[in-house]
């Protein structure tokens, strides 16, 4: 029973885009807006530093003019300084209401990075707090450092949160900085914090410098904090922020009794649109979201969940809006090939079977990579069926690239015995053979599958003429799906992957 409600800030366009070598334009940090809050229902967002450049005004603008429309704007947030006021004339140009104001958590930074007292310091931000008020701004106060200040300098933290219990401010932010916290700490020093001041709204903003930043959020929770702040993918400066998939996972499987809001089968696809946006991949094995986490490799594990799912546990993933799947290597087993041909809509009796798990395994220990949509070519190949019948040949192609001019590529392709020849242009050699095969298919009223994701691989250490593996990734509106071409040329490798693709079409 929900008996608790904690508010969810995500700053992935703020803090997030600290990640090294990570900007958002303004029309991507719209987009992520708009989804943040309509499509994956996080309470609140941090969009900005105020001050930053002509390209933050502009992002900060289009999203606060959408939110007056839709009625958000209370909810997007700007990260403002103690700059007599500066800040808070950037966010009124730019149609922001809600300022996150940074100050200094610990005695250590005041001291040596501002050279001020506490009264100094606390006179300047009683100033801006009360020129926010007067303009009808909102403030939150972020207490910079607040981690090491409860460490080595609590009575100042005490003395600063006393000053701020009396100012008229919405929450006060707490960021373990620099990911220093353990979770005993931080369920020590937040218990200590909320239980002095009951009637304030206290936020936990976390690190993950030692992989422990989830931890930490479960055990802020657990001592009463009231909001958290992630970003999606876990993005970040240095080992990134307590990342969004995780904790919405974990708080709603560990702390039942919490309502976060968040919509989990949303969590997957903001977290792919982020990659792609930022180029900052997803790690397979990443909880939630990473390739992996949904996939069973050993046999055993596979031949168990035919067994009362005996290796499922609450982590399934049609919540994340995903689906378990099964690998195909040297550990997978009969019981994994079994899965993918019932995918597949195939059957093999047990000797047919017995030969295909047996190359797959050689595969397997030669290091190369099979997939479901493979599993008719090896079953045509090793059983010398026609399971698979190749109809499409691409016969002979002509690729051209010349300075000045744009690439184009001639194609010569059968389709059931029938023979088509087109020529294209296009922004790139792939590119153009694309469109030529477009041309070919739209003449026979066919809409091919969407190219989705295209990665080439290369043995590291490998030298320039070094065979290289094309990975494309197929969209229908059905499914998704991937083939994979094998060459020492690069495009030559796109197209066999795309032969692959027309075959299984």
């Amino acid at each position: 029973m929900k008996t608790r409600t904690v508010e969810i800030m995500d700053t992935t366009l703020r803090d997030g885009e600290q990640t090294s070598g990570i900007s958002f334009s303004a029309s991507e940090k719209l987009t992520l807006a708009k989804l943040l809050l309509t499509e994956l229902k996080v309470g609140r967002i941090e969009v900005a530093s105020a001050r930053v450049s002509e390209g933050e005004f502009t992002a900060v603008k289009q999203i606060t003019d959408w939110a007056k429309t839709e009625g958000y704007i209370s909810r997007i947030e700007v990260l403002t300084f103690v700059d007599q006021g500066i800040s808070l004339k950037w966010m009124q140009n730019a149609g922001a209401e809600v300022q996150n104001l940074l100050t200094k958590g610990s005695l250590n930074h005041l001291t040596h990075q501002l050279k001020q007292t506490p009264d100094e310091h606390f006179s300047a931000i009683g100033e801006v707090i009360s020129k926010a008020q007067k303009i009808g701004f909102e403030t939150n106060v972020y207490l910079e450092d607040w981690s090491n200040g409860m460490r080595n300098s609590k009575d100042y933290v005490f003395q600063f949160l006393d000053f701020l219990s009396k100012q008229p401010i919405k929450r006060v932010l707490l960021p373990d900085t620099l990911g220093v916290l353990t979770h005993f700490e931080t369920r020590d020093f937040i218990k200590q914090i909320v239980e002095r001041y009951p009637t304030t709204h206290f936020d936990f903003h976390g690190h993950n410098d030692y992989d422990l930043s989830v931890a930490n959020v479960l055990e802020a929770l657990k001592a009463g904090c009231h909001g958290l702040h992630l970003t999606v993918n876990g993005m970040g400066e240095r080992a990134g922020n307590a990342p969004l998939a995780s904790v919405v996972a974990v708080v709603n499987d560990f702390i039942p009794e919490v309502e976060i809001g968040v919509k989990e089968s949303s969590l997957y696809k903001v977290s792919k649109l982020v990659s792609a946006f930022t180029g900052f991949g997803i790690p397979v094995n990443k909880p939630i979201v990473g390739d992996n986490v949904f996939t069973q490799t050993a046999g055993i594990h596979a031949d168990g969940d035919n067994k009362k799912n005996l290796y499922f546990n609450d982590l399934l993933p049609e919540r994340f809006g995903r689906k378990r799947k099964y690998a195909l290597g040297k550990t997978s087993g009969k019981a994994n090939i079994q899965k993918n041909l019932q995918e597949l809509g195939l059957t093999l009796n047990d000797w047919e079977l017995k030969k295909v798990t047996e190359r797959i395994i050689e595969l397997g220990d030669k290091k190369e990579r099979v997939t479901k949509d493979d599993l008719p070519y090896i079953i045509s190949d090793v059983l010398d069926t026609d399971w698979h019948k190749q109809r499409v040949f691409v016969k002979s192609y002509v690729l051209t690239h010349s300075k000045g001019l744009k690439p184009s590529t001639t194609l010569s392709i059968e389709i059931d015995g029938k023979s088509y020849e087109e020529n294209a242009q296009g922004d790139g050699q792939f590119d153009a053979f694309i469109n030529a095969l477009h041309k070919v298919y739209q003449k026979e009223g066919v809409e091919l599958p969407k190219l989705v994701d295209y990665v080439v691989r290369i043995p590291p250490g490998s030298t320039s003429d070094a065979l290289c593996e094309t990975i494309i990734t197929w969209k229908t509106k059905e499914k998704d799906f991937t083939t994979r071409g094998l060459d020492s040329d690069q495009t030559v490798s796109a197209i066999k992957a795309t032969e692959k693709m027309l075959n299984l079409f």
